[in-house]
């Protein structure tokens, strides 16, 4: 688990964000890792695993300003920075992960409200990168609309997956979007669009994952609704079933990931510090 956001707790989280790393073999105990990595406190920022090492790639703007840097760590402990002025910068709220042995970086935007004086920019663009530091861009406005607010995008089949997102409000644009629609993209150039809408509700700061053999969408927010506990499965992206009785609160922006052949559901919004499994 890397950084985090808790504006409530000001011992643990005292600029709202932290950069803790903690680390557990079962989910049950957690050892910390290192109380505070030498990145700048940061939370809804891409994460990966690539070349062995820990990656985090990019970060917020709750400190006023864009978090452009790119870091790697071998253990959590000692972390190198790669860079700290990346060309796809400034923007939050990215898609990140590693597909075909690179790392990519998808949609996002910027935040005037929270970064004074910054220009107002919604992405649909794709870059990636062999070593963190030098990026290509493969796209530009991509057939799907702009947006940002997810975990990361699925790679599922070969192929790389956004589910859903949207756009978080601006001062310009005060109205958050919220979308359902699925694209897949064998090269993370040319785009297809799988479904219009899928049958779970139009959703932001979910997650998603692969596991299973399938697509997994969870959890979410919606400004109609507040956050979200439901979970949904696809083995193919058209075709969808939702996992029925989830026994864990709404929240959204959670920690999920795969781990000794299980759905691992961390924490979340709702600031409650629970641990879960399928």
């Amino acid at each position: 688990l890397l950084g985090g956001w808790n504006p409530r707790d000001k011992v643990n989280f005292p600029r709202i964000c932290n950069s803790e790393v903690w680390s557990s073999a079962d989910g049950r105990d957690w050892t910390e890792v290192n109380p505070q990595a030498p990145w700048e406190g940061r939370h809804t920022a891409g994460y990966a695993v690539f070349q062995d090492k820990l990656w985090v790639i990019g970060g917020d703007c709750n400190q006023h300003h864009y978090q452009n840097d790119v870091w790697c760590s071998a253990d959590g402990r000692e972390w190198t920075r790669v860079t700290d002025q990346v060309p796809w910068g400034p923007r939050v709220l990215h898609y990140a992960g590693v597909f075909r042995d690179k790392l990519w970086v998808l949609g996002g935007q910027t935040m005037p409200g929270f970064v004074p004086g910054s220009e107002e920019r919604f992405y649909a663009d794709v870059w990636c990168s062999t070593d963190g530091q030098h990026w290509t861009q493969m796209a530009d406005r991509c057939p799907w609309a702009p947006r940002g607010l997810t975990g990361g995008f699925a790679v599922h089949d070969g192929r790389l997956w956004i589910l859903g997102g949207g756009t978080y409000d601006t001062p310009q644009t005060p109205v958050r979007q919220f979308f359902n629609d699925v694209w897949s993209s064998a090269d993370g150039v040319h785009w297809d669009k799988v479904l219009d809408a899928a049958p779970w509700h139009p959703r932001e700061y979910h997650e998603v994952a692969v596991w299973d053999g399938k697509l997994w969408v969870m959890e979410g927010y919606h400004v109609s609704g507040g956050n979200r506990n439901d979970v949904w499965y696809s083995p193919d992206g058209v075709h969808w079933t939702e996992l029925p009785n989830t026994p864990w609160a709404p929240r959204h922006a959670a920690s999920v990931f795969v781990h000794r052949d299980a759905l691992w559901m961390v924490a979340g919004n709702n600031m409650f510090p629970d641990v879960w499994k399928l």
